[in-house]
């Protein structure tokens, strides 16, 4: 006989009056404490060995802290329950719940596995330059795939804790096998998830939109902040958060503005008379867009592209390294433009010519006048 039955042994025969199930709740319990006091010795142990180097083991050491404690525990709890004093039904009972625990932290651990290695990866780009087009496709495009990821891992692993129950088993057993309404009951009740789910694996693939690109949705003129497994949110100009479901990207038509680049065309309109000197105002234009620092150095183009019945309109174009630029670019010229025509041109601003109407009514009263002092003359 070894040494662990004998004491083992010793232990039963001292509290042998008391009952099997708190004779178990109190051996886990000890056993849980152990494996906490085990696990916290154990990793400040690793942790002042690779205090001063191997950066990268202390920060794996950091994030697993929580799962390498769950992961003692659920070792000494497993130790404890072969030797626990317990009946043929109880001890069926606890290896089920050991087993669903098991897939549980064996699901944890591949999420943790997919998070670090999606982060690593992550750590070389940057989002926050300004030509961040490969950046912004390959952050799109893990963030999506490991929300993915994870999902699938979670219902698999729920799906394979819950198996280990001989009741839940069967049960499940019989849904998948039937081919009747339950089947069709599921089918419809999962359609919004495995939607979406096939709607974000077909993002990160194809990738119609990435993080941070300016998009119009809706009618709503805005930036992609964050890609979910369900959802896309769009940070409007205004500081509103427009939500949409990640399907919606697939099956309804909406304008991307950076999808190639993350430099931007921004428009200028601008209405005035037609006596304005359009290339004086187009010399000043290009001297203008030579001071702004927001200019890319790529576009800058003025032309009449409209003529109507009062006015001419006038169309300049602006390229910025961003959207956010593109706009402010487009604020600037537009109020350089307005002011040089106000204070150099102020007979150039729209204008209804109503003294021409007057001169034409005052002629033709005069007329009028005429012909009826004729016809008085004739009647005399």
């Amino acid at each position: 006989m070894s040494l662990s039955e004998n004491l083992i042994g010793q232990l039963s025969d001292a509290i042998g009056w008391a009952p099997a199930w708190s004779i178990t709740a109190t051996m886990l319990v000890a056993a849980a404490i152990l494996a906490v006091v085990f696990h916290g010795g154990a990793l400040g142990i690793l942790t002042a060995v690779f205090s001063h180097r191997a950066i990268y083991v202390q920060t794996l050491l950091r994030r697993t802290r929580r799962l390498t404690r769950v992961i003692t525990i659920f070792a000494a709890g497993a130790l404890v329950l072969q030797v626990a004093p317990l009946g043929e039904g109880a001890r069926s009972l606890w290896s089920s719940v050991l087993g669903a625990v098991f897939f549980a932290i064996a699901g944890w651990i591949a999420m943790s596995a997919v998070h670090i290695a999606s982060d690593v990866y992550l750590a070389r780009f940057r989002i926050d330059v300004a030509d961040n087009l490969r950046a912004r496709k390959h952050v799109t495009q893990i963030r999506i795939l490991r929300r993915v990821a994870d999902t699938t891992i979670i219902l698999l692993s729920l799906g394979a804790g819950l198996m280990t129950f001989e009741s839940v088993r069967q049960y499940g057993v019989s849904i998948f096998a039937s081919a009747g309404a339950a089947g069709l009951v599921l089918g419809f009740a999962a359609r919004p998830v495995l939607e979406n789910l096939i709607a974000g694996i077909q993002i990160a693939v194809t990738q119609p939109i990435r993080i941070d690109d300016a998009v119009v949705v809706e009618g709503e003129w805005g930036w992609i902040e964050e890609i979910t497994g369900t959802y896309v949110v769009i940070r409007i100009w205004d500081w509103r958060r427009l939500v949409v479901p990640l399907s919606y990207f697939i099956q309804n038509p909406f304008t991307n503005w950076t999808r190639e680049s993350a430099s931007i065309i921004g428009t200028v309109f601008l209405h005035a008379d037609y006596t304005l000197p359009v290339e004086e105002l187009r010399a000043y234009f290009s001297e203008l867009v030579k001071e702004q620092p927001l200019w890319d150095g790529k576009v800058a183009v003025m032309q009449v592209t409209d003529a109507t019945e009062r006015t001419i309109e006038i169309r300049a174009l602006v390229s910025a390294r961003t959207s956010p630029e593109a706009w402010d670019l487009r604020c600037n010229v537009r109020e350089k433009l307005v002011a040089w025509i106000r204070e150099n041109r102020p007979e150039s601003l729209p204008q209804v010519r109503s003294s021409a109407m007057d001169d034409w009514r005052t002629c033709a009263n005069g007329a009028i006048g005429d012909v009826v002092m004729e016809n008085a003359d004739d009647m005399n």
